[in-house]
């Protein structure tokens, strides 16, 4: 079971599976996985566990929580374990959907404030209408306001925020470089992944 693998002089964290979202370009579908292990976890492991398993965060430039999942489906797992890469001094970085104050019902980024250095927000869309066809999120059309009020909040807490798009024809990406400046995000189209 792969809870940590290593790209660049990054450590990533991988510590669940599960996802408010089924978009049609994720990398989930993609095999083999583009990282070289597989990312599917036999169960979730506990914050100790993700500690144990980083040992000694100094080799590293960031640690970023991603993996195959949501991470930020984990809040306090995610807290715990930032809070101890901090206490290294080396910095943070979350890969998220941004519908963590959906998933939660409350606003969690003020908890986030000290313990994450950067985030990266999948924006992924320019409407509503688009993001629910391309990300299938649980939470409906909903969702797609619930990303960009997320952000909105992670502007004020967060030293670094990024909105990103895939780079998918339908996708409006100038649409999209227009939001995150209206918030005050940085801006990246990541590439698409194919088999």
């Amino acid at each position: 079971m792969v809870i940590v693998y290593r790209l660049e002089n990054n450590l990533y964290l991988n510590i669940t599976n599960r996802c408010t979202n089924d978009c049609c370009f994720c990398l989930r579908n993609i095999e083999p996985c583009i990282v070289g292990c597989n990312l599917w976890l036999d169960r979730e492991p506990a914050a100790r566990e993700v500690i144990e398993t980083i040992g000694d965060p100094t080799p590293y430039d960031e640690i970023v929580f991603c993996g195959y999942g949501e991470p930020l489906t984990r809040l306090e797992v995610v807290k715990k374990v930032c809070k101890y890469v901090k206490s290294f001094d080396k910095k943070t970085r979350i890969d998220t959907n941004g519908q963590a104050n959906l998933i939660y019902n409350r606003n969690i980024v003020p908890e986030l404030k000290g313990l994450v250095d950067s985030i990266s927000i999948s924006l992924n869309a320019e409407n509503a209408e688009k993001y629910n066809k391309l990300c299938r999120s649980e939470f409906g059309e909903k969702a797609f306001d619930g990303v960009v009020e997320f952000a909105r909040e992670c502007v004020k807490h967060i030293p670094e925020v990024t909105l990103t798009v895939v780079d998918l024809p339908e996708i409006d990406v100038d649409k999209c470089r227009k939001i995150a400046a209206e918030i005050g995000a940085r801006f990246r189209v990541r590439p698409l992944l194919k088999k």
